[in-house]
């Protein structure tokens, strides 16, 4: 039976059996039409509440006066944004469902490795997911271009018209200007996800396409407040970081609605894997929201003004959520996975209440995003602002000396989320180890814990800080995280750590050990970890990278630095992975090619080091030459030294790389004779007798010899004198001096 578009389990202890169950006849689930409505509905109504009441508090709506747009334009793009950021999440959760947490067939024990169901034997829960993130990224893609259409007309002070000059106006608005060339990306994500999601069934597929939809973030968090706020890139990493969380969490909640009534006996284990996602987006929000609030606001007196009530408003909201998710996880999900809760309860108690909370709360935050904030925006640069302001967006930092190396900082807070996650996830393997009896080096968890906190200096400490004004510290910001970072790293073996940690599924999902070793197995992981490869990547970026305008976009752009410290951080992880990792690999080069890779590579470096020594061209000019730097060497100079720093610094990370890999070559062979040795005492030396016995065949037919050509067996008793066992390779086991009159050389 059915209450409220929610299936109740008709026995009860199919929360017991939830995890090791199969997934239920479609016959038996009843799909119900009215259940998509009974959702919507509510939310709907919450987030309209919450976009008016924060509105009305700020007066963000209120009629501007000289360049008013209209009232339509003044509402309808609040409205507007709403439908775009709920259906944005639902597209996301519901990927996410698809390939992560609900299995695609509705035969666990059917589908073959990267098979993809069809529509007589994909899950119902699965059928439900797909059919929501088409649905719900046709709506995305309408709004976006209705935000797209209302945002220039808000900016411009031009009400809606269907002249020409406001049609060429707003082609160039969104071929031009930042914020309609970030909604017109956001339509095309959408527009190509939505297309995507009508038409592909591998789990693959599906998770690049959830990848793709998650890349909508990151236009969103360069847009609005980011991108006039003093700290740009703090505002846009924490508001990036607040973009994904809330993507998760409140797209999880709306697509756990959507698959609820086909869940059947999965609804428990679901539940539980849904709650594990939900705690991270969660501390996600909340981290993020309080870091980005931080920013806008300036000081905290700037609480008591309308915008920081509406802050707070949310804050609370948001501590609500988290109240809800405690106790679902603490009560509510035990309780139905013992027995004492329904279907119907377990998930109306998980749902109801989240769902409206979440659409008011995220119409507080669409009605912060059109406020005014209280600390001072820089829409446009003041005339009397700095080079260095107009060029990187930030003043130059004070002379540089040792001290203030470790004294500046200026936080990414997006690679301080990476490293923060990182190694709560490495402790947290760790744990599950020490509980299940196993033990973990010390020596690796110490190395990535050490990785993790050199990645957050590196990417927000003083080499970041002064590396944003000068080519040398820039360099030993590129090296370390290249190669310094990595090392640590790869010491920790973190792959190896979560094979072991991460139970297996059994149900036909994909859950992170699974989806760890598809990627492990893959043509591309075969083709990125190819030695040579691998090594390419690792040296012929620097030509790529310096001596083309990319270089510029990273130095100016804060898309372009992150995307600059992404590639620096894994091309330096690959490299030293195939050189001197532990971690599971589809092929390892042999140690001789290692050691030729690592002197190749030293090479490189010495060369790049040279050539950037003896220059007298200024790598991008435009940037370094116009810093109007005071203090410190000429940008030329500083080129120089930079020069030298890529040739020594960078050297001494691979001789140490290269003594690692000949500790390794020697323990590799200190292993290999071990184990013959082994093999020897198990099968009674027979590789040892098959040799003897060749020479044996061998002198028999020799006339040089004096023996009859069937003279004497192959056995021990009927060798001749002189004919001595050699050795296999590895073997300590001594052997009389007689030299045979055929050396094995001789023979072959």
């Amino acid at each position: 039976m059915t209450d409220n578009g929610l299936v109740v389990s008709t026995q009860h202890d199919q929360g017991r059996r939830g995890a090791a169950a199969s997934s239920p006849d479609p016959d038996d689930i009843p799909v119900l039409p009215s259940n998509a409505a009974f959702w919507l509905a509510p939310a709907a109504v919450a987030a309209v509440v919450g976009v008016v009441a924060g509105l009305q508090l700020t007066g963000a709506a209120a009629r501007s006066g000289i360049s008013d747009p209209g009232a339509l334009v003044r509402w309808g793009l609040p409205a507007a944004q709403m439908a775009s950021y709920l259906s944005m999440a639902v597209v996301i959760g519901c990927l996410l469902f698809a390939c992560s947490l609900v299995p695609g067939f509705a035969d666990a024990r059917r589908p073959r490795p990267g098979a993809a169901p069809d529509r007589d034997t994909e899950h119902p829960a699965f059928r439900r997911l797909m059919t929501a993130a088409a649905a719900a990224g046709v709506v995305w893609t309408l709004a976006a271009v209705v935000v797209t259409v209302l945002t220039y007309s808000d900016v411009s002070g031009t009400p809606l018209s269907a002249e020409p000059t406001f049609t060429a106006q707003l082609a160039y608005f969104v071929t031009a200007l930042g914020a309609g060339r970030a909604w017109l990306a956001i339509t095309v994500i959408a527009a190509v996800v939505t297309t995507l999601a009508l038409g592909v069934r591998r789990l693959t597929g599906l998770a690049l396409t959830a990848l793709l939809a998650l890349g909508a973030t990151i236009p969103l968090s360069l847009i609005g407040h980011s991108a006039s706020a003093g700290d740009h890139t703090g505002a846009a990493s924490s508001l990036g970081l607040h973009l994904v969380g809330i993507s998760l969490w409140v797209g999880g909640i709306g697509a756990l609605a959507v698959a609820a009534p086909a869940l059947g006996s999965l609804t428990g284990v679901t539940l539980r894997r849904f709650s594990a996602v939900a705690g991270i987006a969660f501390v996600l929000v909340a981290a993020s929201g309080v870091i980005n609030a931080a920013i806008r606001l300036g000081d905290w007196s700037a609480l008591a003004s309308p915008y920081g009530t509406l802050v707070i408003a949310k804050t609370v909201a948001t501590l609500v959520l988290g109240g809800f998710g405690f106790a679902h996880r603490r009560w509510v999900i035990p309780w139905f996975t013992a027995g004492r809760l329904s279907a119907r309860r377990a998930l109306g108690q998980l749902i109801v209440g989240e769902v409206v909370v979440m659409a008011a709360t995220m119409g507080l935050g669409v009605a912060l995003s059109r406020s005014a904030t209280p600390a001072p925006e820089e829409l446009v640069p003041a005339p009397d602002a700095s080079p260095a302001l107009l060029l990187s967006g930030y003043e130059l930092p004070p002379e540089l000396t040792p001290a203030r190396l470790l004294s500046e900082w200026r936080w990414d807070w997006l690679w301080v989320a990476v490293a923060l996650l990182a190694a709560v996830g490495y402790l947290r393997g760790v744990w599950v180890l020490h509980r299940r009896g196993d033990a973990v080096p010390v020596l690796r968890t110490l190395s990535w814990l050490a990785g993790c906190a050199a990645l957050v200096y590196v990417t927000s400490g003083g080499l970041s800080v002064y590396g944003r004004v000068m080519f040398s510290v820039h360099m030993v910001d590129h090296m370390a995280l290249t190669m310094v970072v990595p090392l640590f790293l790869v010491v920790g073996a973190p792959v190896t750590l979560a094979l072991r940690a991460l139970r297996p599924r059994r149900d036909g999902t994909r859950g992170p050990r699974e989806w760890i070793l598809r990627v492990l197995h893959s043509r591309f992981s075969a083709l990125i970890t190819h030695p040579v490869v691998a090594a390419a990547l690792f040296v012929g970026s620097l030509v790529v990278f310096y001596y083309t305008p990319l270089f510029g976009f990273a130095m100016t752009e804060y898309v372009g630095h992150e995307l600059m410290n992404l590639h620096f951080l894994l091309t330096g992880y690959l490299f030293l992975l195939v050189l001197i990792g532990t971690d599971p690999l589809p092929r390892r080069p042999v140690y001789p090619l290692r050691l030729v890779l690592l002197l190749a590579t030293m090479a490189f470096h010495a060369f790049f080091g040279v050539t950037l020594m003896s220059s007298t061209t200024l790598l991008q000019p435009d940037y370094f030459g116009n810093l109007g730097r005071p203090w410190g060497l000429s940008p030329i100079a500083d080129q120089q030294l930079g020069g030298a720093f890529a040739w020594g610094i960078g050297e001494i990370p691979t001789v140490l790389v290269a003594i690692g890999v000949a500790v390794m070559w020697s323990r590799a062979d200190s292993r290999e004779s071990r184990r013959r040795d082994r093999a020897a005492d198990r099968n009674n030396e027979a590789e040892l007798s098959a040799y003897n016995d060749m020479f044996a065949r061998l002198a028999r037919h020799d006339p040089g010899t004096g023996q009859p050509a069937d003279g004497g067996g192959a056995e021990g008793a009927d060798r001749r004198p002189g004919q001595v066992a050699q050795p296999t390779r590895g073997s300590t086991r001594t052997v009389p001096h007689d030299t045979p009159p055929h050396t094995p050389e001789e023979t072959l």
